[in-house]
């Protein structure tokens, strides 16, 4: 009897699955699309292109100034490091009224690093007896720490689209503090350098 009760429970469930389904899915139309939309242009639904850095041919100094200089350096030594530097990468500088492709900043500064060095000592271990005999014992390394200041010389590069003046390009780089005035010169060069040796950027 029991049986016959569980085939019949199932029987009409199966039943009722198999009834018409209550639920009808709808939809609305969609509004009609307003007149701009055939002649508007949304930027931002597709990616930036790619910018073209061979079109940049010129620059100048931005608002016209020159470098900052500083008790290390003077602004002219800056300045004639950026324009080398420059001109290594086919950009002219103009000294016309004529518009420039790109403004050029750059900043130099002193700065604190704070460098560590690690020294390994060996130690451990002694002879035989009264110095005669195999000797016994084991080594060990001892690292030992050394933090110490340091200062150094960081020029800061930066670029400007001159039409749109968004910025397009920055870097900065470091080199240690030389104490004469052409090693400061030399040190000056060699910190643009590294600063300008990813541009254009690939």
């Amino acid at each position: 009897m029991k049986n016959h009760s569980g085939v019949l429970v199932f029987c009409l469930g199966l039943a009722a699955c198999q009834g018409s389904n209550p639920y009808v899915a709808t939809s609305n139309p969609l509004p009609p699309a307003p007149p701009q939309a055939a002649t508007t242009f949304d930027r931002s639904a597709y990616p930036a292109a790619p910018r073209d850095y061979g079109r940049y041919r010129s620059w100048a100094w931005l608002n016209g100034h020159l470098p900052a200089g500083t008790a290390w350096a003077d602004s002219a030594q800056v300045a004639e490091a950026v324009s080398n530097a420059l001109d290594q990468r086919g950009l002219r500088p103009l000294h016309d009224n004529r518009p420039a492709d790109l403004f050029v900043s750059a900043d130099l500064r002193m700065e604190t690093r704070l460098r560590q060095v690690r020294d390994d000592y060996y130690g451990g271990g002694y002879g035989g007896y009264n110095g005669y005999g195999p000797g016994y014992g084991g080594y060990a390394t001892v690292p030992i720490i050394r933090t110490y200041q340091e200062q150094v010389v960081v020029v800061q590069v930066d670029m400007f689209d001159a039409k749109s003046g968004q910025p397009i390009w920055s870097s900065s780089a470091e080199t240690g503090n030389r104490g004469s005035e052409s090693e400061r010169a030399d040190a000056i060069r060699e910190a643009v350098e590294k600063a300008m040796s990813a541009y254009p950027p690939s």
